[in-house]
């Protein structure tokens, strides 16, 4: 039993008839530009004729071309002049072409003589006048073919343009996977024989990392709340790998938390806070992740509270490593310059790392703040926790 999707059929329907809309707009518009030509032509003569007359007259001949246009169309890309194929192409419009104009030329006549050319209408006569329009008629043909032709190899130019961006945005992604794992199995395997315990809780947590990461691998931007699902997953390993010298803050705008952000963004920001700004420290450290919207922008933050940039190697500090350059190149190829990507030192002390995007809300808004942390005992679900009047208690996680 044959099922047909009525939401597709009914999008294919629109696209058929917006296609039409647009081909009897066209031939409209170049109607009324003719028609006020022979309405100045012929008012300067003995004859003038009405400005009624004159859009009778031309809609009526340029109606002849946009009642055939679709099948002109559909010649021209069942036809394409392509290099395996163009001397049959060339052949079929030639002949087609030769037929539609001839039938174009006998329509104009009689629409001609109609509005007071007088034609005899013999055999003879009526195939001189054929012959005299059949060239202007011709290129009327040639020039929708072309123009089908152009709109095509556009398209397809388009199209190998986006497989290509997602070809690169893909590999850029799949960089970014063993980049983590490496760094996760360096930090389990250091306790393996130190701490049982906490190397076991690390490999459940990656586990859960992995699975989210698996679940949304074919996707480049998801909702901003599974990003921080993603990234409570990877704060949960370093909280038991850093124990007691690591506490964390997320505090989100919930109007963002349905924004699209490019899939696992945030983690390797976060990890390069932690790697220069905790791990070098015998202190405790802390990092702050913000995400509000500025605008028709959404803004993401990672603050750290390390020894911030160093002024004699500030440039190649800004760039990062591996993880920072992977997140750099994703972003320009989803974004182009609709966004900007900073790494510097903060005023209050560490380093500050924004990440500015166009703003896309899939959902209604909510208003006030959520403050995320994680639990000591579990990963922390993402509760959201906003502010009416007073301000709402925030997570906090220390480990």
């Amino acid at each position: 039993m044959l099922k047909f999707d009525e939401g597709a059929m009914g999008n294919a329907g629109g696209q058929r008839w917006a296609r039409l809309a647009f081909i009897w707009g066209v031939w409209t518009l170049v109607g009324l530009f003719f028609s006020s030509q022979i309405y100045f032509f012929f008012l300067r003569t003995d004859r003038p004729v009405s400005i009624l007359s004159s859009l009778a007259w031309q809609m009526s001949a340029v109606y002849v071309f946009a009642l055939s246009t679709p099948l002109v169309l559909w010649l021209a890309r069942r036809f394409r002049i392509e290099r395996a194929l163009w001397r049959r192409s060339l052949v079929v419009h030639f002949l087609a072409g030769t037929a539609i104009a001839a039938a174009w030329a006998m329509c104009h006549i009689v629409i001609d003589s109609s509005f007071g050319s007088r034609i005899k209408f013999t055999p003879d006569n009526l195939a001189r006048h054929v012959l005299v329009l059949l060239d202007k008629e011709l290129l009327v043909y040639w020039i929708i073919v072309v123009i089908s032709h152009a709109v095509d190899y556009y398209q397809r130019y388009r199209e190998g343009e986006l497989r290509a961006s997602q070809a690169q945005l893909q590999a850029l992604k799949m960089q970014l996977h063993p980049h983590f794992l490496f760094n996760a199995l360096h930090s389990i395997s250091a306790l393996v024989h130190s701490d049982p315990e906490a190397a076991d809780k690390m490999i459940a947590r990656l586990g859960d990392f992995l699975r989210l990461t698996l679940e949304t691998s074919a996707a480049q931007e998801v909702p901003l709340r599974q990003e921080l699902e993603f990234l409570n997953c990877y704060l949960e390993i370093e909280r038991i790998r850093f124990q007691d010298r690591l506490t964390t803050h997320i505090e989100v705008d919930p109007q963002v938390l349905d924004c699209s952000v490019p899939n696992l963004i945030l983690q390797p920001v976060v990890e390069n806070a932690i790697r220069h700004g905790v791990a070098p420290r015998s202190a405790p450290g802390h990092i702050e992740i913000r995400a509000e919207r500025h605008g028709h922008l959404l803004r993401l933050q990672v603050r750290d509270n390390g020894a911030g940039l160093p002024a004699n190697n500030s440039r190649r500090a800004c760039v990062g490593g591996v993880g920072l350059s992977n997140t750099r190149a994703r972003l320009s190829q989803l974004y182009g310059a609709s966004h900007r990507f900073e790494l510097a030192n903060d005023p209050r002390g560490g380093a500050v790392a924004t990440i500015e995007i166009p703003f896309i809300a899939h959902e209604e808004e909510a208003h006030g703040i959520t403050r995320l942390g994680l639990d000591e005992r579990r990963p922390a679900p993402l509760d959201r926790h906003a502010r009416t009047g007073g301000d709402s208690p925030a997570l906090s996680s220390r480990a």
